[in-house]
């Protein structure tokens, strides 16, 4: 097991020197950050790059002949390629600038699905899913009198892939499922999934929220459908998400949304639309964040998925090990390390998880608690919450082992 006296070369670098929040202290105590699945924090390029777009070439973009507006419009554009080229999409016209991944999950919901799916066909999620990937289906098949079905899990946390067998059919015309648990960090095996779903002619959405910051992805390797995900969750700013879809769907989408951008032409009663991906943007986009994501796409690309995998493997192993030898914790997702990435879900005995995240929070350690919205699957385990240590790139050895340690004196002063 590694050890802080015994780290791998390619731990040595100290990425956290690069995150200006993480210079701080809380209640007297450095920041430790283990909230990274819900939102990661930002390089300092990043800030630099928003800052730099309010500073130096504010405007609207598509919209004015004057050379802000030329500069803005050409580094949003040179994002889309950018991720294009990042998440291997075929065309730039197949990537769909979104809220984030709530927004991009309910866009496909309310067009494609709306539109193709009819009472008594079947969407397949599982339980695993965030809401996210939940109330939007819920949503449709109350609206459609579509049939939703959702894969249950094993007590290992992973998905039941026998169940999905069985509940995959010919009724099946949308398979929405999470490729990575935010709960329990669980890998699924997607291009598995995919492969079975093409072959029963379902359409497969994957919600990339938790991977892409993670592990490198690829669309057309894998041939799925529609994928989402947040710049946030990814070292980029809040409130931008990315709708990947084919070209050959995204072109049977309807308008989500009327107004400015999205229109070639209007008359009072009539209007044509723009091409895709701008048929389907409607309104002034996010543009300081779609801006500044490039550098935080190239701060992932500058570290490589590589040394980001093995740093994060090696953090979750010593982890791991070393909270499995605390008696009164409880783990939940206990499958083999390999196939999860750095998230981990507890509980201590006889304390409430609200309770030992304040606690924690009085160190100055970030963790979350709570229902991590995925409440179907906290039920399954008949617990109201848990506490969700997520682990980042810019995370150490250190950090653990002082958490480690701080639960320990949590549970010995405060523990049944």
């Amino acid at each position: 097991m590694p050890t802080p006296s015994s780290q791998d070369s390619f731990l040595d670098t100290n990425l956290a020197a690069a995150f200006p929040i993480l210079q701080q202290k809380i209640y007297q105590k450095s920041l430790i950050y283990l909230d990274n699945a819900a939102t990661t924090q930002k390089p300092i390029q990043v800030i630099q790059a928003l800052q730099q777009y309010y500073e130096q070439y504010n405007a609207n973009i598509h919209r004015a002949a004057h050379t802000l507006s030329s500069i803005a419009t050409r580094n949003v554009e040179d994002t889309r390629a950018m991720i294009q080229q990042w998440i291997n999409a075929a065309t730039t016209e197949e990537i769909i600038f979104t809220q984030g991944t709530t927004a991009a999950i309910n866009l496909v919901a309310q067009t494609y699905a709306k539109q193709q799916l009819n009472a008594g066909d079947e969407i397949l999620i599982s339980l695993l899913e965030h809401h996210a990937n939940i109330v939007p289906w819920q949503m449709l098949a109350q609206e459609k009198g579509v049939v939703l079905k959702v894969i249950p899990v094993k007590t290992d946390g992973t998905l039941d892939m026998d169940a999905f067998d069985q509940l995959l059919t010919a009724k099946t015309k949308m398979v929405a499922l999470v490729h990575i648990s935010s709960t329990l960090g669980i890998i699924n095996p997607i291009e598995q999934i995919i492969q079975k779903a093409h072959a029963r002619h379902a359409v497969v959405l994957i919600d990339g929220a938790q991977s892409i910051a993670h592990m490198p992805i690829d669309v057309q390797q894998w041939d799925v459908d529609f994928f989402v995900f947040s710049a946030h969750k990814a070292y980029g700013p809040t409130g931008l998400g990315i709708l990947y879809g084919k070209k050959q769907y995204l072109e049977m989408m309807p308008p989500y949304q009327g107004g400015g951008g999205m229109v070639a032409h209007v008359t009072t009663h009539q209007s044509k639309y723009q091409p895709l991906p701008y048929k389907l943007e409607a309104g002034t986009p996010p543009i300081a964040s779609i801006c500044a994501f490039q550098e935080a796409i190239r701060f992932i690309q500058t570290i490589g998925y590589t040394k980001i995998q093995k740093i994060e493997h090696a953090l979750l192993v010593y982890a791991q090990e070393l909270l499995q030898k605390i008696p009164a914790i409880t783990l939940y997702g206990t499958t083999d390390v390999k196939k999860k990435i750095g998230i981990i879900a507890l509980n201590v005995q006889g304390m409430h998880h609200l309770d030992v995240g304040l606690l924690l929070d009085a160190r100055g350690i970030a963790v979350r608690t709570g229902l991590l919205c995925t409440q179907p699957l906290i039920d399954y385990w008949q617990v109201d919450g848990m506490v969700r240590i997520s682990l980042a790139v810019y995370n150490t050895f250190q950090d653990i082992a002082i958490t480690v340690q701080a639960l320990k004196n949590i549970i010995q002063k405060h523990g049944t």
